[in-house]
């Protein structure tokens, strides 16, 4: 029975008879809509843009929250390299939507809202921001960016948790968060094989090719979105399901194969850490296959530092060794085989300077280049943006207390990945919770060596975070 009652004679009739409204019955209607014709007909073509552009936006803010998340998300790789007019970039947009989605859902249909247990300790993160902000006497502007940009994570991590309930929603989730460095592996693939880069990317002389950085600018940072993306790719390649997992093989090939390209010593560390972390939480025999992996990994880095290996991968090889000895960089001869280390060292210096000399709200958040010429080493006057060790750039801007904020909050992720590993079982949604503990081995390894909460590559890791934290076996 399609209808909750028969209708009669007299209904059909009732209805037959009544008088159809239409456009033509109300003049101020017409009269509205010529008016707008005639107003696009002659509009300029900027003024058609910010209309389609307002149209798209009010659309999409009717659309459910979680097509909000998913565009936040996949427009990581373009924010630097579109942006829109009055400034703003396409993940700025992208995020503002989502919260509006999210608050248009939350008033229109109440229901129980869950954050995660992650949320003291963004909360703690983000105050510790706040507090160094409030002592920065170097640029407060900046300060306040930088806060804001470990907000916005924040809140992407936290909708994510509450608005992600089923697995189809996290396993495409998963989807969005291989394709977004997939198709920017792509673009380095391509920059490293037609040498489309600066002439300080080359890989050597006489070579066409360039270190792949894709749409970040810098192959390290690059190198650092890929590390967020490769361990799940081969985690849903070894346990997901159908196109799934042939999707995902494909994209673990184009992210190893471009994190190769992008010829990044710490981003290849980082991948070492991130493929034990891989293997610790497969089991036990995928950690005893992971250690070798990571042993064999160790026998080329020594045939590189013995120069058996030929060519500048041996040269790259053979410089990771170097990289990570201390050298005083006031004193030391500066040649061309140790300018890397020797600078790197600089920056090391200055950051444990800036944190020696604040100790408990460091120099303020985004303010170490600012900060940079009142501790600089010697001659090396030129800020590299961090101190090339996140764990001691986030004291030398936040201090001791920015230090403790960021350490328990990677403490509880790992504390929610362990407790998601042993709640999860269904085979898929396994291999994605395995993937993003991966992901976080490889991006404390990699931030050994450099700072991955940049360009926002935050959202991309807070959603990974969010799996550990929210994602249930149901």
């Amino acid at each position: 029975m399609l209808w909750p009652y028969a209708a009669t004679n007299d209904d059909i009739q009732r209805y037959m008879t009544q008088p159809i409204t239409t456009i033509h019955s109300h003049p101020a209607a017409i009269a509205a809509v010529a008016s707008a014709a005639v107003f696009l007909a002659f509009a300029p073509p900027i003024i058609l843009a910010w209309a389609a552009g307002g149209a798209l936006l009010l659309a999409l803010a009717l659309c459910p929250p979680v097509l909000g998340l998913y565009l936040a998300v996949l427009s990581v790789p373009v924010q630097a390299t579109l942006t829109l007019p009055g400034g703003q970039t396409l993940t700025q947009i992208c995020v503002a939507l989502l919260l509006v989605q999210w608050l248009r859902s939350a008033a229109l249909t109440p229901q129980h809202h869950r954050f995660g247990r992650l949320l003291p300790f963004w909360a703690m993160m983000i105050w510790a921001l706040v507090l160094a902000t409030g002592f920065t006497v170097y640029a407060p502007p900046q300060a306040l960016r930088e806060t804001a940009r470990w907000g916005v994570a924040a809140l992407v991590g936290l909708l994510a948790v509450d608005l992600l309930r089923t697995p189809r929603q996290w396993l495409a989730l998963a989807l969005c968060l291989l394709a977004a460095p997939t198709a920017n592996a792509l673009v380095g693939l391509w920059q490293f094989a037609s040498g489309a880069g600066p002439p300080t990317f080359k890989i050597a002389a006489g070579l066409p090719f360039v270190r792949a950085y894709g749409t970040t600018g810098q192959p390290n940072s690059f190198a650092g979105y890929l590390n967020m993306g490769w361990p799940l790719a081969l985690a849903l390649a070894i346990g997901g399901r159908g196109r799934l997992r042939i999707f995902a093989a494909i994209c673990t090939l184009v992210l190893l194969a471009a994190l190769a390209a992008s010829f990044s010593r710490g981003g290849w560390l980082g991948a070492a850490v991130g493929a034990l972390a891989l293997g610790a939480a497969s089991g036990r025999r995928a950690a005893y296959g992971a250690l070798g992996v990571v042993l064999a990994g160790a026998l080329v880095l020594g045939l590189g530092a013995a120069g058996v290996l030929p060519g500048p991968i041996g040269e790259r090889v053979g410089s990771i060794v170097r990289s990570i000895t201390f050298v005083d960089p006031a004193t030391t001869p500066v040649t061309a085989a140790n300018f890397a280390v020797v600078e790197r060292t600089a920056q090391l210096v200055a950051g444990a300077r800036m944190l020696a000399d604040r100790p408990l709200t460091g120099v303020g958040p985004g303010n170490y280049t600012p900060a940079y010429g009142e501790y600089q080493v010697g001659p090396w006057y030129a800020s590299r943006g961090h101190a090339h060790n996140f764990y001691l750039h986030i004291g030398a801007e936040a201090g001791i207390l920015g230090m403790l904020a960021y350490g328990t909050l990677l403490g509880a992720v790992f504390w929610r990945a362990r407790a998601a590993l042993r709640r999860v079982q269904r085979p898929a949604l396994r291999a994605l919770v395995i993937g993003c503990c991966g992901v976080c081995g490889a991006v404390a390894g990699h931030n050994l060596f450099e700072n991955l909460h940049v360009l926002n590559l935050g959202i991309q890791l807070a959603a990974v975070w969010a799996v550990l934290d929210g994602l249930e076996d149901n």
